[in-house]
């Protein structure tokens, strides 16, 4: 009598294309989540696994977990005695990598600190990034009381010496595609938080070659800023020197205006870049 055919072996499948897509969107939230923690710790300046998980919105065991695996890749550093979460050190070689690209914070260093000399004032470099200003290099003031911006901070775009500057090279529909669609919070009563308001500013900026935060932010701070050009002449970065009102009055930003506009000339020039032969650019 012949053999009966055996039945197919129950085993175990071999991972193929569906295992791998079923288990893609697991691995891509738990990265999403990751990236999540890591913006929350750098934010934060040190933070508790408590404070991490409510700010979340994961289970503090989560949290925990996707810490201790950051942790191993040094992106974060955990302090035993107080707690602390923070960033790790290779989270900081990887942003000291967009500054090594750009070449912005480098090159523009010895400009920061000859700004920062003649004004007195501490002097900072800002980009534009998705509507909003982040600052990545500074050279503080030797001053008691002082501006300070961290490297990283990000702030509004319609508020700042240095996200005024930018768009102040901009066409008028441009600005109004980015800023139409949010809104332009008033943080004190000079805030320019309307746009025909932003625009009027703008205007003023273009004709007179640098931008003032005239306590637009922060009250009882003042902002002198100019905008940075590359190679095509465009706008993507912007210097300003900052400090307290009672040591910028109006006679001291009129005096400093071109001052930290040839600040910003030098480094467009430093970088290959071009953009100040005209007044008021021509609409994008």
């Amino acid at each position: 009598m012949a053999d009966e055919p055996k039945p197919p072996r129950q085993g175990r499948a071999k991972p193929g294309r569906k295992a791998n897509e079923n288990a893609a969107p697991s691995s891509v939230q738990v990265l999403d989540r990751s990236l999540k923690l890591l913006e929350l710790v750098a934010d934060a300046d040190g933070a508790a696994l408590t404070d991490l998980a409510d700010r979340s919105g994961m289970a503090p065991s989560t949290v925990h977990r996707l810490l201790t695996a950051l942790s191993g890749h040094g992106m974060v550093a955990h302090d035993a005695e107080t707690g602390a979460w923070t960033i790790g050190m290779k989270a900081f070689e990887i942003g000291n990598a967009f500054l090594r690209f750009r070449k912005l914070g480098t090159i523009s260093r010895p400009f920061l600190k000859q700004l920062m000399e003649r004004s007195g004032e501490t002097a900072n470099i800002g980009i534009e990034d998705g509507g909003d200003v982040v600052f990545i290099s500074q050279v503080e003031s030797h001053a008691p009381m002082r501006a300070f911006f961290r490297p990283g901070r990000r702030g509004p775009i319609h508020a700042s010496g240095i996200g005024k500057a930018i768009l102040s090279t901009w066409g008028d529909a441009e600005i109004e595609r980015l800023l139409s669609a949010r809104a332009l919070t008033r943080f004190t009563e000079k805030t320019r938080d309307t746009l025909p308001k932003l625009l009027a500013d703008l205007e003023a900026i273009r004709t007179r070659g640098w931008s003032i935060d005239d306590e637009e932010h922060t009250l009882g701070m003042r902002c002198l800023a100019a905008a940075i050009f590359n190679e095509y002449g465009e706008a993507i970065a912007g210097i300003s020197v900052s400090g307290p009102a009672v040591r910028l009055p109006d006679g001291t930003l009129a005096a400093l205006g071109p001052v930290v506009r040839a600040a910003a000339e030098r480094v467009t020039r430093a970088m290959g870049g071009t953009g100040f032969g005209g007044v008021k650019p021509a609409a994008r």
